[in-house]
């Protein structure tokens, strides 16, 4: 097996790389320059208002996110995570960690209350409508929402130096034909590679050192890799 099957299950070949790629970087780009100009958008975000998260809430969240990943890379992937792909490990943690977590929920998720838990966060109705709400390309809001139009339409763009990463942050990767999200974990990140089989459920995590020397440098979230778009933010967070 390649480093690249190894890391993202199916990719594109560098003659597929064309005008989807170039049109998904010039966002990066158009991303970079909101980050220098605040007037600009580099990003299309929905129409409507979005609800926020206080700081309290959004670290609340980071950590809940980060567990419920890790449940996954320790137990296998609950029959709860139905679309196993880069997004759909994103969109089934975003969603649980907006989740109760009471005593029902934890044993639904393999969560042991034994181990200390962060907070709850205590969300108001307005914030809980957050939960299984994507925007959509078009504008829709629905259950779900690809890779792209996850950072595109629900993200904040915050750097391509990973240095400038929290906990949950999204790294974005354009390869062409497709694209490709890891989550930032702190000392390594995560991801599914969208490819399953009975002897690989799709789940990866690389410590974070490792993956700045990747062979294949198209992986490598550096300033220096066209393929790496840079660091993305969920909007609803502070």
């Amino acid at each position: 097996m390649t480093a690249i099957t190894a890391i993202s299950g199916t990719i594109a070949t560098t003659a597929m790389f064309g005008c989807e790629r170039r049109a998904v970087l010039r966002l990066a780009i158009a991303a970079w320059a909101a980050a220098v100009a605040p007037c600009a958008h580099a990003l299309k975000g929905p129409a409507q208002p979005q609800a926020k998260l206080s700081q309290a809430q959004s670290r609340a969240f980071q950590a809940w996110m980060l567990r419920i990943i890790n449940a996954q890379l320790e137990r296998g992937p609950t029959p709860r995570w139905q679309h196993r792909d880069c997004a759909g490990l994103v969109r089934f943690a975003v969603n649980e960690a907006l989740s109760p977590h009471d005593a029902k929920w934890l044993r639904a998720n393999g969560i042991g209350t034994d181990r200390r838990l962060p907070p709850e966060l205590e969300l108001t109705g307005e914030q809980t409508m957050l939960r299984n709400r994507w925007v959509q390309t078009g504008g829709q809001v629905g259950h779900f929402v690809t890779a792209l139009a996850l950072v595109q339409h629900n993200s904040r763009f915050i750097a391509r130096e990973v240095s400038q990463a929290q906990a949950g942050d999204l790294l974005f990767f354009d390869q062409g034909a497709e694209q490709h999200l890891m989550v930032w974990m702190g000392a390594r990140i995560a991801y599914h590679t969208g490819a399953v089989t009975p002897d690989d459920n799709g789940l990866r995590a690389v410590d974070i050192k490792h993956l700045m020397t990747w062979k294949d440098t198209r992986w490598q979230p550096v300033a220096s890799n066209p393929n790496f778009a840079g660091i993305f933010r969920l909007s609803f967070l502070s």
